[in-house]
């Protein structure tokens, strides 16, 4: 996928609804990464990581990933849902608590409810109920606050630095989902913790091979290598699930090689975030305005969104208009998720499209 799709109707649309923040899921050095992978390492494993579904390679891209995150160890999961979904129940048990924000992903929410920890949550990125949580969660033996990095409907990052602060201050280890973020957050792509400031005080960060970083499937968790070390004992999801494809694998060897040599696509899509945002502003049109590559255009009515959604599809571009329950009510909106591979033409003509249907639908004048 490149910035560019052909819809069932047979025309080009640009896709402005995408995960493929980088555009690394057509870039061709990836491609041959796969096909290499194919070649020297064969299509699949038909065995899980402990029996004999590990291979070199598989032992590659753990220690690049780390390294690109500045952790310890990392292990790989088939899918990001089970890096989340794995991560709890081994560390945490009923002597324990998780202080989770109420707006984090399914798999977090899953995840946490699979274990026998002590559960509280607290309002959305919202520090004095955190803070509240965490005396109610003095009780417990051990403690995590568990938050994504990007909030995927609205395009914010959490408040990392504060968490890191509470963290401390009440004794609880901090664990961040980067799906949305690994790879283009922070000066060098590192992600939410970069971003932050605190990319030595996050205990593990889970995220996923299936957005920025190729868009294929795979997630993992990084960390301590005890904690590690406990996942790959005891982290169900990896131990009854097949090795990631060894074709995945390599193509990602080569997404992280090529991440940790050049910023520039990571510099690209910032350009082209800073360049959208600035002309959806001067069209009139309100955007909830965070640090990432998703750009909420909001609409606030359900029926609007879905036939902007529509309109736009129309006009060429491919953007999904969102609205309860996906999002409370009365916050519909149409979510823009920006990519590297967007060129300025890509840009000038979804702006236009949304300037033309707004005055159109009466949003502006």
């Amino acid at each position: 996928m490149g910035a560019e799709v052909k819809v069932s109707t047979g025309e080009d649309v640009i896709i402005m609804c995408a995960n493929n923040y980088l555009g690394l899921s057509s870039h061709p050095k990836v491609i041959e990464g796969a096909k290499k992978a194919l070649d020297t390492h064969g299509y699949g494993m038909s065995s899980v990581r402990f029996i004999c579904g590990t291979q070199d390679i598989h032992k590659t891209l753990e220690k690049k990933i780390s390294e690109f995150l500045g952790m310890e160890d990392t292990i790989l999961y088939a899918a990001a849902f089970d890096a989340n979904g794995g991560v709890f129940e081994p560390l945490f048990g009923a002597d324990d608590a998780i202080i989770s924000d109420e707006l984090n992903h399914a798999s977090i929410i899953d995840g946490v409810r699979l274990c026998k920890a002590h559960r509280y949550r607290y309002k959305n990125s919202d520090m004095a109920d955190l803070e509240e949580q965490l005396k109610k969660a003095q009780a417990q033996r051990n403690r995590i606050i568990v938050t994504d990095g990007v909030f995927s409907m609205d395009g914010y990052v959490a408040k990392l630095d504060k968490i890191c602060d509470l963290a401390e201050k009440y004794d609880a280890l901090v664990m961040v989902d980067d799906s949305h973020a690994t790879g283009f957050i922070g000066k060098t792509g590192r992600g939410t913790h970069e971003h932050c400031g605190v990319m030595d005080r996050v205990d593990i960060i889970t995220s996923t091979l299936g957005k920025a970083l190729g868009g294929a499937m795979g997630g993992f968790t990084s960390g301590k290598k005890e904690i590690i070390d406990m996942l790959r004992q005891r982290s169900r999801p990896y131990l009854f699930s097949n090795s990631l494809s060894p074709v995945i694998v390599g193509a990602a060897i080569e997404v992280f090689d090529l991440l940790s040599s050049t910023t520039e696509l990571r510099d690209k899509l910032e350009w082209n975030i800073n360049y959208f945002k600035e002309g959806i502003k001067k069209i009139g049109l309100e955007i909830r305005d965070g640090d990432s590559a998703i750009v909420p255009v909001m609409l606030y009515d359900a029926k609007l969104a879905q036939k902007f959604a529509d309109m736009l599809l129309k006009e060429g571009v491919y953007a999904i208009g969102f609205f309860y329950p996906v999002v409370p009510k009365e916050l519909a909106r149409i979510r823009v998720q920006i990519s590297a591979a967007h060129n300025k033409e890509h840009l000038d003509k979804a702006l236009a499209a949304f300037e033309k249907i707004g005055k159109e639908l009466g949003v502006i004048n």
